[in-house]
């Protein structure tokens, strides 16, 4: 069920939402196999009529269970989106779009949800990666810069 709330109860006074949300509802599809979200969203939510727009205003919280890009490591860490907030025109050629006088916020929700993942989830800043056994590495192998693609460019002589 989609995090809704009546346009309607806005009229009054301000509105007050505050429970979880069940993040199949959320329909986040994420195909990211480092990124594994738990099972509800957390939120509290003030919904306050401006003029012709709600304004939503409130803190989001999803525990996920990452892996570290580099080193495969698994680890937990909230996303929080503290004071997130979102401006719904009601009126307009912008108007946010009403089913029965309900606005449905799981969309902006899903949308700042996704762009607040991270790309690269790493366990620690500093995280070397994987750690490469000694015993992996070739006999007489040494310890010598590997050769790169950008040697061959550095020899380059250009005019200016």
């Amino acid at each position: 069920m989609p995090l809704t709330f009546n346009i309607r109860h806005l009229e009054k006074n301000e509105l007050h939402l505050e429970g979880e949300l069940p993040v199949a509802d959320l329909e986040l599809n994420l195909h990211d196999e480092l990124v594994h979200p738990s099972d509800v969203l957390e939120y509290d939510l003030q919904v306050e009529q401006i003029d012709a727009a709600a304004l939503v205003q409130g803190d989001l919280r999803l525990d996920i269970e990452y892996e570290c890009a580099r080193c495969l490591k698994r680890f937990r860490r909230p996303l929080e989106l503290h004071d997130w907030a979102c401006h719904l025109p009601l009126t307009g050629e912008d108007a946010v779009e009403m089913q029965s006088d309900s606005v449905n916020l799981t969309p902006y929700i899903r949308e700042d949800i996704l762009l607040a993942l991270p790309q690269h989830p790493l366990c620690e800043a500093e995280c070397s990666g994987l750690k490469v056994p000694a015993s992996v590495k070739e006999p007489g192998e040494s310890s010598e810069k590997a050769p790169s693609a950008w040697d061959e460019l550095d020899k380059l002589k250009l005019k200016n």
